[in-house]
């Protein structure tokens, strides 16, 4: 993997498989349609690491015109357009659905709601981010798939649901918690065993067991290096951020800051 120099952030990693290859090539190829049509080219949802390929491959082509949308502030999830010419009116050809729980004695989870949804027959890059509130969720989804959202989603898990358009300024992002340690080195066994309250031992195996990401990409070395901003993804456990690596203990340990979601 490649790293920024600070040795605090990581930098640009380039594509690791067939797949991001492959996106990288789709970006360019929307590229000159675009130049060559004088017609935005709308993607789907991409991820962030997504969303860092295809800004690779826009500055390969020396591409300026193209923005980034997923329809709120502080989205993860979020569209691509290019555009040659004028910048259209609608760079986010998607809406916000209110999802309403009509039974308020169950629990529902992020899993649940993306669940039901692709048991519609939508494909994941139809969704975008998926903002899960005690009564219900908000979602983001591609236009031509609300029609169906809004008819056909009747239930989440054992939950009966409503379903609606909404105004995206009220999809709101809950904030994850915030918990500090200290770590004797800056490597993924050691703030994976503190995030998830395990063994450094059971920390090892869940990494070389292919059950953990860094920004969406599959690691297997427990001594991966941990930088700030990068997320993780824990099977069985959860999302995580590392949000900040502050100062040294007088014995050497690094104090970091993550956020459990």
């Amino acid at each position: 993997m490649a790293y920024s120099s600070d040795g605090k952030q990581r930098g640009y990693i380039p594509p690791q498989t067939e797949d991001e290859h492959l996106l990288i090539r789709r970006v360019m190829e929307w590229v000159h349609q675009a130049e060559f049509s004088l017609r935005p080219r709308f993607t789907g949802f991409f991820t962030d690491r997504e969303q860092a390929l295809a800004v690779a491959a826009l500055q390969k082509c020396q591409w300026e015109t193209y923005e980034f949308n997923g329809g709120y502030a502080d989205a993860e999830r979020k569209l691509l357009c290019i555009y040659a010419a004028q910048k259209p009116e609608n760079v986010f050809p998607a809406q916000c659905l209110a999802i309403e729980m009509l039974q308020k004695d169950k629990k529902l989870t992020h899993r649940d709601y993306l669940g039901a949804l692709l048991s519609l027959g939508i494909k994941r890059e139809c969704v975008g981010d998926i903002l899960v509130g005690e009564n219900g969720a908000h979602c983001f989804v591609l236009e031509r798939q609300v029609p169906l959202v809004c008819e056909e989603l009747s239930s989440v898990g054992n939950c009966n649901v409503r379903v609606e358009i909404a105004d995206p300024r009220l999809a709101t992002r809950a904030d994850g918690q915030e918990h500090t340690v200290s770590l004797a080195s800056l490597r993924l066994d050691a703030l994976l065993a503190e995030m998830i309250h395990a063994s450094r031992a059971n920390a090892v195996q869940l990494i070389r067991g292919g059950a953990v990401s860094i920004n969406h990409i599959p690691v297997s070395k427990p001594h991966e290096s941990v930088y700030e901003g990068d997320n993780f993804s824990v099977r069985g456990y959860g999302k995580f951020r590392l949000k900040k690596i502050g100062a040294q203990s007088r014995k050497g340990r690094t104090f970091v800051s993550y956020l459990q979601y």
